[in-house]
């Protein structure tokens, strides 16, 4: 059975979720019926950070140009760039290994921004549906979801859920946080 979560929520992974060794992160959205001229793209970003909350290196920043963690391992994976949305299901997906990530990545930070947002006059407040997800890739089961439901109407940039560690276990937070300012906005956080 999913457990659904709210914002700012913190889950153990270990409570509802025992054995979990590896997770498909699917995350999903629909653009709201308004024209903007043009397409939305949201693209999916991961920021693997250390302890200091901090990007570990530029390879530890995951996005359709960088779909793999550095580590031998690729424990983390970007599937791919959905450029429109369309369709029903998961947009976006994520897998991670959390077995073979590397002890330096503390965290894991999930991420949705909207290309090219300003140039396009667009912004999550034309987004609907959003959510996030965690399967269990062994037993093809969801485990949780978070479904964003505040209306975001200046916001350029998501940070959506965190998978991190504590006490020697993998948890979530479901963050829900809106940034003005695009991808930038992220990366200035993290670097």
């Amino acid at each position: 059975m999913s457990i659904s979560l709210q914002k700012g929520q913190k889950i153990s992974l270990e409570k509802v979720a025992p054995g979990l060794v590896a997770g498909f992160i699917g995350m999903g959205w629909d653009v709201k019926a308004t024209d903007t001229g043009t397409d939305f793209d949201l693209d999916t970003s991961l920021f693997l950070l250390d302890a200091n909350d901090k990007l570990i290196s530029d390879k530890h920043f995951i996005f359709y140009n960088n779909l793999t963690s550095p580590d031998p391992d690729e424990s983390v994976k970007l599937m791919g760039d959905n450029q429109t949305g369309a369709g029903e299901g998961d947009d976006e997906v994520i897998i991670v290994d959390l077995r073979k990530v590397p002890p330096a990545v503390q965290k894991i930070v999930i991420t949705v921004t909207i290309y090219e947002a300003e140039q396009r006059k667009q912004n999550f407040g034309q987004v609907q549906n959003a959510y996030v997800r965690l399967v269990d890739v062994q037993t093809q089961e969801e485990v949780l979801r978070y479904d964003l439901d505040e209306d975001y109407s200046i916001e350029t940039a998501m940070i959506l859920a965190e998978l991190y560690r504590k006490d020697d276990e993998w948890r979530v937070n479901a963050v829900g946080d809106g940034y003005s300012g695009g991808l930038a906005a992220l990366l200035n956080r993290y670097q």
